[in-house]
Parts: structure tokens; sequence; C-alpha cells
């Protein structure tokens, strides 16, 4: 077995018990008895448990970028805002406890606002950025601080996400969905030059 397969299948196994238990249930010697191989051999690949849930927490990033990839990226700005968001609430939905660990649990290495985000570090919210500053150039949008819209729209649909899984809405899926979209329409229509 090579080194990096190894690897992937100590990552794969992480995150499969994080997903399925959450990150408490994530350690080196589950990992181990998951992948079939002794706890010190998974140190060979990470040096501790951060360093594994880091990898793991990376490689989710790629995943949900591929929910934005997946989503239509023509209409207008508006349009494409709401669809990158609306692809967050699928990664939500689809990934309940990863969701939670990547975005809603205070995480050693996590992207902090503004640093981070304005030099470009967070693989998540560059797309809506870019997308906030097409929009700005375009003049579709009134001229602002583009990392702070971004960080709007992101906020206001976490928000919504957080409260609905908390279970403070009374909604089916689907028309939670649509009330995010109202207000998300609405935000971006108060940000219209």
């Amino acid at each position: 077995m090579t080194e990096s397969s190894t690897a992937d299948r100590i990552s794969r196994a992480a995150l499969a018990i994080l997903e399925t238990e959450g990150p408490d249930a994530v350690s080196m010697r589950r990992v181990a008895d998951a992948v079939g191989i002794t706890p010190m051999a998974i140190y060979h690949h990470f040096p501790n448990r951060e360093a594994l849930l880091n990898t793991v927490t990376n490689q989710e990033f790629a995943t949900f970028l591929s929910y934005i990839e997946k989503r239509p990226t023509r209409g207008s700005p508006e349009t494409q805002l709401v669809s990158a968001m609306e692809a967050y609430i699928d990664y939500a939905f689809d990934r309940p406890r990863i969701f939670d660990y990547v975005f809603a649990e205070p995480r050693p290495g996590a992207r902090r606002y503004p640093d981070d985000f304005r030099a470009r570090r967070s693989p998540t919210l560059n797309p809506i950025a870019d997308a906030v500053r097409d929009a700005m150039h375009t003049g579709r949008l009134r001229k602002d601080d583009v990392w702070e819209v971004a960080l709007e729209l992101w906020a206001l649909t976490h928000g919504y996400v957080a409260l609905y899984r908390a279970g403070r809405f009374n909604l089916p899926e689907k028309e939670f969905r649509a009330l995010v979209r109202r207000a998300l329409r609405r935000l971006i229509h108060g940000l219209k030059a």
C-alpha cells in the first residue's frame, strides 16, 4: 500500500466518523481501527489529530466548492449570488455534522475575518466576493466594501441555516429555502446601484 493511499484512507475514515458522530468521536484510535492500521501508524501521515482534522476540513472546502460549481453561473448577479448561497444550504443539508464542524464550531486554524478573508485565504468565500466584485464593477451593485458585502450574504444565509437546524422554523425544507431566497433577494435589492 502506498503512503498517499494510506493517508487518503485515513482521511476518508476520519471524515466518515466526523459525519456520523461529530468531531469529538474522531480519535486516532477510532480512525486507525476503521482503516485497519495501528494508531501509531497514523502519525506517519499526520502529526496529530488537529492536523488530520485540518486535512479533512481542507478537503471539504473543495467538496463545498463543487456544490457551487454544480449550480448555474449564468444570469444576473442577483441570480448568481442567490444560487451560490443555495449551494451553501445544499451542503448544510447534505452534510450536517461536517457543516457544523467546518462552519459553525470553533476550530483550530479556521480562517478569520478580516485578515484571512481579505488575503483570499477563504476558498469558500472567494467565489462570493468575486461575484460581488463583478456586480459592483459592472454597476449592478453599488460600490461598497466587497468583503463586507460577501460576508453579509454568507452571514444571512448561515444564520437562517443555523436557526433551521436548531428547530426554530416550523417549515418544510422547500418553504424554508423559499424564505431564505426572499431574504437574500431583499438584501441584494438594497445593494443595487
